[in-house]
């Protein structure tokens, strides 16, 4: 920090701040919601500096569809209490792509596309209707915020997807393993 300075009556403040430009990759976001969109937010090249160490990343895992198919309502019912979810049911999804954030620290494997078991008996009551949060919509430059070193952003005409780098839920296991010992 270079200076803080109140500014007039308002009960607004100044800060000035020297930081990387690295450092401000997915912080907007973050500083309208700490000021409840009432921030200005300004950045200026000031010169080049020394590696100024690795940034914190985002601190939770996500979410990885574990096959081929389309989600369904019962499967993402199931699993919103686990994250926020960016697909919506009905949408097309391949093992390794990211369709949600996880609550907790460390990535975790999902099948979105797991169907209700049907049985013979009809009961009064016995079925309840889902209900869904709306998914996060994901946004490219929402998604350049988000991905960790692990993690790729797949851009097409239509959509903007997030996805691991290694599909297979195995190989990925085996890089991880391997990146420790």
């Amino acid at each position: 920090m270079t200076d803080l300075r109140p500014m007039g009556d308002s009960g607004t403040t100044r800060l000035s701040l020297r930081v990387p430009a690295r450092g401000l990759v997915g912080y907007r976001s973050e500083f309208l919601t700490d000021t409840r969109g009432e921030g200005v937010l300004h950045h200026q090249f000031h010169s080049w500096g020394p590696w100024a160490g690795v940034l914190k990343g985002r601190g939770r895992g996500v979410l990885v569809a574990d096959r081929v198919g389309k989600s369904v309502g019962f499967a993402l019912q199931n699993l919103q209490e686990r994250g926020t979810l960016f697909v919506s049911p009905g949408e097309e999804v391949y093992g390794g792509m990211i369709v949600g954030e996880n609550a907790r620290p460390g990535d975790l494997d999902v099948n979105v596309a797991k169907e209700k078991k049907l049985t013979n008996m009809r009961a009064a009551g016995s079925d309840e209707s889902i209900k869904l949060e709306p998914p996060r919509r994901i946004t490219l430059e929402v998604a350049l915020e988000f991905i960790e070193d692990d993690e790729l952003v797949e851009i097409t005409p239509d959509a903007v997807r997030l996805r691991k780098t290694v599909l297979d839920q195995n190989m990925r296991k085996k890089a991880v393993k391997r990146a420790k010992g």
